[in-house]
């Protein structure tokens, strides 16, 4: 009886402190300013229940052998630079007054390999941390580059401002003066001459403007998912855009050295190339893309003499169904699906070569000159 009564004066309590704590809350006596900062145990808790789940959710995620890769390394720094260090700093380039007076303050990143796994890494910046201003990444479905961000945080604590400066394109921007390029961030991660930087971005100089255009609204718009992509083409209107495809268009990078590819897969990606596979319910490339990737149809890519690396990445997004894009992305999804990664492989290859192993500035129009703006 006694215990019965005991249990209900304590349930009465229980309810009475619910109580009050919602009319406090209702009444607006709990603080959410910002400048009041966290008291130490709530910071304590919050940042202990975020490495329990981070923990855990990383069981889950399988880290891949190139998270090192330099590429990727690359790949990410230009993002970093527009998108991050603005919070987080980075060497050479501290963060600006705005980020120290969040609640909680952003990290500095120096030491973040140290603090997380790659995996857990992987699902920080993928899927970004409630209560704390750090976003998820702009297109849940691109995973490539949300690895290209680990390697880079990765690499992080090595680099020096010099370092810094060079991966993250400040040193280009700062070379390419008031340029349209450097104007609207694409010198960062492009340079001047759309050239693939050793495989870290595709290569655009000498692509056909039509597409160059269509690619850039397309991303604009949220059809095209890429993270990186995305948030470089926000805002930008569609003369700007015209006139970058223009620029681009008209450029000639100097080509990358091919990599080594075995002259059996290069023969099974020409074949692919140029025949298809019709058991498989794949059309021959050059339908579309012309003789070597080098000829395409209006509205669509030039790929001979494109990155390889680059290739097989959207040929794994189109067969993934995931890519996005313009009107003709359920054709490129139904043309993927029946590629085998061996498959993806020999394509990217023979086309990065050229069907007959030329190089980028054979695989052109004229063999000398970059094509017209078409």
């Amino acid at each position: 009886m006694n215990r019965r009564i005991r249990l209900r004066h304590l349930l009465y309590g229980l309810g009475g402190l619910a109580a009050a704590a919602l009319v406090a809350l209702w009444a607006g006596l709990m603080p959410v300013t910002a400048s009041s900062g966290h008291w130490r145990i709530t910071a304590w808790f919050l940042h202990w229940v975020m490495q329990n789940s981070v923990r855990t959710d990383a069981l889950f995620v399988e880290t891949p052998a190139e998270v090192d890769d330099p590429v990727l390394v690359r790949r990410a720094a230009g993002h970093f630079e527009t998108a991050c260090r603005f919070c987080h700093g980075a060497p050479g380039a501290p963060a600006g007054p705005l980020p120290f007076n969040m609640t909680p303050r952003p990290p500095g990143l120096e030491h973040a390999a140290d603090a997380w796994s790659p995996a857990e890494l992987f699902r920080i910046v993928g899927h970004g941390i409630k209560f704390s201003g750090m976003p998820a990444w702009p297109a849940p479905a691109r995973d490539d580059e949300v690895w290209a961000m680990v390697a880079f945080l990765r690499a992080l604590p090595q680099m020096d401002a010099a370092d810094y400066a060079q991966l993250s394109g400040r040193a280009a921007t700062a070379d390419a003066g008031d340029s349209l390029p450097a104007r609207a961030g694409c010198v960062a991660c492009h340079g001047t001459d759309g050239g693939s930087d050793g495989g870290a971005v595709p290569v655009i100089g000498g692509q056909r403007t039509d597409y160059l255009a269509a690619t850039l609204i397309d991303f604009r718009d949220g059809r095209r998912d890429g993270g990186i992509m995305q948030v470089a083409t926000a805002g930008l209107d569609d003369d700007t855009i015209a006139r970058l495809a223009r620029h681009y268009a008209g450029q000639r990078p100097e080509p990358d050295p091919a990599a080594h590819a075995d002259p059996e897969r290069l023969a099974q990606g020409a074949a692919i190339i140029s025949d298809g596979m019709p058991e498989a319910r794949v059309p021959a490339c050059s339908a579309c893309h012309g003789a070597g990737g080098a000829d395409p149809k209006p509205g669509i890519p030039r790929l001979a003499g494109q990155d390889a690396g680059y290739l097989a990445t959207q040929l794994h997004l189109w067969r993934a169904g995931t890519r996005g894009g313009g009107p003709r992305a359920e054709v490129m999804t139904r043309a993927a699906s029946g590629l085998s990664d061996a498959d993806i492989r020999a394509v990217a290859a023979a086309l990065a070569r050229g069907e007959k192993g030329r190089g980028y500035r054979d695989t052109l129009p004229g063999g000398t000159a970059a094509p017209a703006a078409d």
